[in-house]
């Protein structure tokens, strides 16, 4: 099939856009390369996939040397014409559009707090062209990442996706919250299939620099010591970037349908009388931050010198996935644990830093 993927230099969409081609799909990646945390690590995920980073050229399509199906282009999402005329050349040349998997966003919660501008750029106006050119196109399926930052102060877990979610606690998370109502209101005025996937705390080997585990890893390799916050108390389901990958795409595999009798007034917000959908990817085992520290001290084969701090504001206690309904709809089940996951980390940070 023909894949459009967003975020494709991206941790996740890096994955998916690999994956994809591996199994033989033609696939269209746009990233816009923004420099929140170095770009020299996006740059070599697309070498990765065959894209050598002097080449690229803002708005310019590129051919990877590596995969033959493979075209990448830096753009920014929030540029409206330039992505119009991107997809619809490519469409001239390419044909039809099977599945646009949006990954691209502004991502970070405590960053959200001082750069509002940024997440409003990227997550709303971005977001919006992307639903308007499903719209224009007639793309036959829409999946765009969510969070679990959306549950904000949910107190009950596991969190369901069935849960009310009216008190996001960061930007961040209200404007994944605002993707999913977006999402819905095109499902339902356009009859576009549209599926929102909630990620819980994605680690592994060619990571985002900005998550604690990541920055931990640095901080270690250093001798440095580590922010540790709320004493380490604080739960989360961390989840192995190769079971989200495979959740992404068999969510991409399914498309979504109108629930049979619904009823606004009885009927959870993750699904509908339009052809939307809400799932939860997430390990559904969380681990206290400590242990998790711990395990990635093993994994390193280096203890780590901590600095205990409060909890930081926009952070949650905990959290922790209820994948009941994706299990049911999607037949996906995680199948790392952090024993596995960070001992494969560490071994590609240990390979990249040291190479």
């Amino acid at each position: 099939m023909n894949y459009i993927v967003t975020g494709a230099a991206g941790f996740i969409g890096f994955y998916v856009t690999k994956k994809l081609l591996e199994q033989g799909h033609q696939v269209l990646g746009i990233d816009s390369l923004n420099d929140y945390y170095p770009v020299f690590l996006k740059h070599d995920r697309l070498k990765e996939l065959g894209i050598v980073a002097g080449d690229v050229d803002y708005g310019v399509p590129l051919g990877s040397h590596s995969f033959q199906l493979f075209k990448f282009v830096q753009l920014k999402l929030e540029d409206k014409e330039a992505l119009a005329s991107l997809v619809n050349n490519y469409i001239q040349e390419c044909g039809f559009i099977d599945r646009i998997i949006h990954l691209a966003a502004q991502a970070g919660v405590r960053y959200s707090i001082q750069n509002p501008d940024a997440y409003i750029t990227s997550n709303i106006a971005g977001f919006l062209n992307i639903l308007e050119l499903c719209r224009s196109l007639a793309v036959p399926h829409l999946v765009y990442a969510s969070s679990s930052s959306v549950y904000g102060m949910n107190s009950k877990r596991p969190f369901s996706v069935q849960d009310q979610v009216d008190h996001p606690v960061s930007l961040y998370a209200a404007t994944k919250r605002s993707n999913e109502l977006m999402a819905h209101t095109y499902a339902h005025l356009f009859n576009i299939p549209v599926t929102g996937l909630r990620f819980f705390t994605v680690y592994g080997p060619w990571g985002r620099p900005d998550m604690a585990y990541y920055k931990f890893s640095l901080a270690i390799s250093k001798g440095e010591p580590i922010d540790v916050y709320n004493n380490g108390e604080m739960l989360r389901d961390f989840t192995y970037i190769d079971d989200i990958t495979d959740g992404v795409l068999k969510a991409s595999e399914r498309l979504p349908s109108p629930a049979p009798g619904f009823d606004p007034l009885k009927s959870g917000p993750a699904e509908s009388s339009a052809p939307f959908r809400l799932y939860n990817l997430g390990n559904n085992r969380p681990e206290k931050l400590k242990n998790f520290i711990e395990t990635l001290e093993t994994a390193l084969g280096t203890k780590a010198v901590k600095r205990y701090l409060p909890m930081q504001e926009g952070d949650v206690a905990a959290t922790e996935a209820d994948i009941e309904d994706t299990r049911r709809d999607l037949d996906w089940e995680p199948r790392t644990d952090i024993n596995a996951g960070l001992k494969a980390f560490a071994e590609w940070f240990n390979g990249y830093y040291n190479g």
